[in-house]
């Protein structure tokens, strides 16, 4: 078997862009003075955690490096990881303490032990395996090294020339293993610390283009390391259900160290990836943190958090986490700090469960206080040191509201605010007055109602004790009203009219011609090139939903569509007339959505029998709560009681632009529609039996 390594030669670093903040990965030259300041004045918990840090045996002056030529780690390598782990840990806690206290002393270690690698270590890999968990390392101490090496950037004693060879060091021996063209990993740890590594590499080689892939790939990549994948699923109440999650607990609160580092990292570049998509990485926080504590007042029982299927191979058998995982389950990391305090001390949010873990740590350390192996040098600790800060002086109010119609109620969710103990919700039709909805909620922060009447109303979340009220939220209360209605009533240009009322105009592309419909006209499209984009806003509350259309089916073309929702394959919804990937290509419709790229197989419903061409067929898919049912000609023909994605959730967690199309798939391999399309129809409810019947029947228009 040919060796499975990568070895780097040394060459020029590319072309640096200006404009990054330095110091500015983990920790801001800002962040240096506050610790200093508080460390000086012997202030809790800052000195609390210096104590601990510098009591650490890799903090010691007499601490010996021992940098190797060729690092390797795995199972079957020659693994000398050790060496690796423990000297990235030295090097970032001398510099540390450097920064605080302005001993040289730890300055000239940290640079001796920076030097001594960078002047020794020639690559990365593994030569009698195929293990890759030499990549692991190259993302975890590529990050903390990359740390070290811009914490120690402006000290004098470090003179230009090792540094540039410490700059190129890193960009030439760390940065290629973690980088690859497409998705590697199927857990979200890998690609975090790879994501953690890019980033860190780009800001200390004022590489902009290497920063910059790192936050597009946190934003919209398609791996699990994309927070939209790393955060399956967002139950109400905003807990944010993680992918490893079902896996067990160490590597679930793994992916917070990871996601903690990749924020701060941004954040002090001035880019906010702990706000992105509503707090997504607070959503993730705040589930994992409140999974592994034990609830006060049981028997030593956790608590209990929302939970979703999660299937993660679906070939050649299929595994599903069906629930959360109690391995390891109480786990704890050095890692809640920074989360904690950026939401409640810099924003203002309320973050219990992971204050709790934080809490329940005290001043940590990390690598000798935490443990003996290599999961200890996963994070570079001492959070309580360098990322708490001074209680927030103002109050905000409750944010972040969002909603949606689950089962025909108005859903509900928002963000909590500093010192509330509870939440009351108010509620006004549109011109009225605000009335109390309820009083006292606490946890899970969401309020579920049937509204008064179907129609516009203006809801608010109000703290407690303080009588914070939030922005109001409107919410069209109604589940018969249409987001969007094409009749296909034009005779000419690309322009498909919205009659809904509410301006969500498609575009014909490629070819398409209007010809006589089901219903006055509708619209051709030719099986090639042929389809109509939407407007990329339709799914942004949507839960129930109801889809119904006319078709007309001129050709049999395997997995051409009728409708394809979604941000790429791997986020998506849709419906196939002409499936071949269902009764052995024989073909079947379905519709289907996946948060993952289809491995969520259960997420589906198929007609019994194939549909025919050349004859008008009506379709209609309608959600109600987890129920979806399959309509042809105004019949149920199938349904599937347990379908728990959600549509409004395909966009959330991503910056990829919405795809939502009629006759055209996210995969660019699958047929375009051949075939007519009439009377579509999308509503932001489910519709009943009788109302489908009418519109199968034509007197619903």
């Amino acid at each position: 078997m040919a060796p499975n390594y990568l070895l780097v030669l040394f060459t020029t670093l590319g072309h640096a862009l200006a404009g990054f903040v330095h110091p500015g990965l983990m920790h801001s030259q800002s962040d240096f003075n506050r610790m200093a300041q508080k460390v000086a004045a012997k202030q809790s918990p800052w000195i609390d955690s210096f104590n601990v840090l510098v009591s650490n045996g890799h903090a010691s002056l007499g601490y010996n490096p021992a940098p190797q030529a060729w690092a390797e780690r795995g199972s079957g390598c020659q693994d000398n990881s050790v060496y690796v782990m423990n000297d990235a840990a030295a090097a970032y806690q001398t510099a540390l303490i450097y920064k605080i206290t302005g001993n040289t002393s730890y300055a000239n270690q940290a640079i001796r032990i920076l030097n001594g690698w960078a002047y020794t270590l020639k690559g990365i890999g593994c030569n009698a395996s195929t293990s890759w968990d030499y990549q692991l390392m190259a993302g975890i101490q590529g990050y903390q090294f990359a740390n070290a090496g811009e914490m120690m950037r402006n000290y004098s004693g470090w003179n230009t020339t090792d540094f540039a060879n410490f700059q190129n060091w890193m960009v030439q021996v760390w940065y290629p293993i973690c980088f690859y063209p497409f998705a590697q990993q199927v857990y979200a740890n890998w690609d975090l610390m790879c994501i953690a590594q890019h980033q860190a590499i780009g800001v200390l080689a004022d590489n902009q283009t290497m920063f910059n892939d790192a936050v597009n790939y946190f934003q919209a990549g398609v791996g699990n390391g994309a927070i939209s994948q790393t955060v399956y699923h967002v139950h109400p109440g905003y807990y944010g259900q993680g992918q490893e999650a079902g896996r067990d607990q160490g590597h679930n609160t793994l992916d917070i160290s990871m996601l903690t580092v990749i924020a701060q990292q941004a954040w002090n570049q001035g880019v906010d990836l702990y706000g992105f998509s509503n707090n997504r990485i607070l959503s993730i926080s705040e589930f994992t943190a409140k999974a592994n504590l034990i609830q006060p007042g049981t028997n030593g029982s956790y608590y209990q958090v929302p939970w979703v299927p999660y299937i993660y191979n679906v070939w050649p058998t299929i595994y599903w986490d069906t629930s959360l995982s109690t391995n390891s389950i109480g786990a704890n990391r050095p890692t809640w700090a920074c989360i904690y305090h950026h939401f409640v001390n810099v924003k203002g949010i309320a973050a219990p469960y992971t204050g709790q873990q934080m809490q329940n740590q005290g001043a940590e350390g990390t690598q000798s206080n935490w443990g003996c192996c290599s999961g200890s040098f996963d994070q570079l600790g001492y959070e309580t040191l360098t990322c708490s800060l001074d209680p927030i002086a103002y109050r905000s109010p409750p944010s972040g509201l969002s909603w949606s119609l689950v089962a025909g109620n108005v859903s509900i969710s928002w963000w909590g605010t500093v010192n509330a103990t509870s939440y009351n919700i108010v509620r006004a039709p549109q011109g009225g007055t605000y009335v109390p909805a309820a009083s006292g909620i606490t946890d899970p922060l969401t309020y579920n109602e049937q509204a008064p009447s179907p129609g516009i109303y203006y809801y608010v979340a109000v703290a407690r004790p303080d009588n914070i009220w939030s922005q109001p939220l409107q919410v069209n209360a109604n589940p018969q009203a249409l987001i969007l209605y094409y009749t296909f009533d034009a005779s000419s240009g690309n322009t498909v009219a919205d009659s809904s009322g509410n301006g969500n105009d498609g575009v014909l592309n490629g070819n398409g011609a209007w010809v006589a419909g089901k219903i006055n006209n509708g619209l051709k499209l030719d099986g090639s090139t042929g389809y109509v984009s939407l407007p990329g806003t339709i799914l942004q509350s949507l839960s129930d939903f109801t889809i119904a259309s006319w078709l007309y089916m001129t050709g049999w073309q395997n997995n051409q569509r009728l409708f394809d929702f979604g941000y790429g394959a791997e986020r998506c919804m849709w419906f196939s007339p002409t499936t071949c990937n269902i009764n052995s290509c024989n073909g079947s419709s379905t519709f289907q959505i996946t948060y993952n790229g289809g491995a969520d197989k259960t997420q589906l419903v198929n007609t019994p029998a194939n549909l025919n061409t050349n004859q008008w067929l009506h379709i209609a898919v309608v959600r109600y709560g987890n129920l979806t049912q399959l309509y042809v000609n105004g019949n149920v023909v199938n349904s599937n009681s347990y379908i728990y994605l959600q549509p409004f959730q395909l966009g959330q967690g991503t910056n990829n632009i919405a795809q939502y199309w009629i006759g055209r798939s996210q995969n660019s391999g699958d047929s375009h529609l051949a075939g007519i399309v009439d009377d579509f129809r999308l509503y932001q409810g489910a519709l009943t039996a009788a109302q489908i019947s009418a519109l199968a029947s034509m007197s619903g228009k």
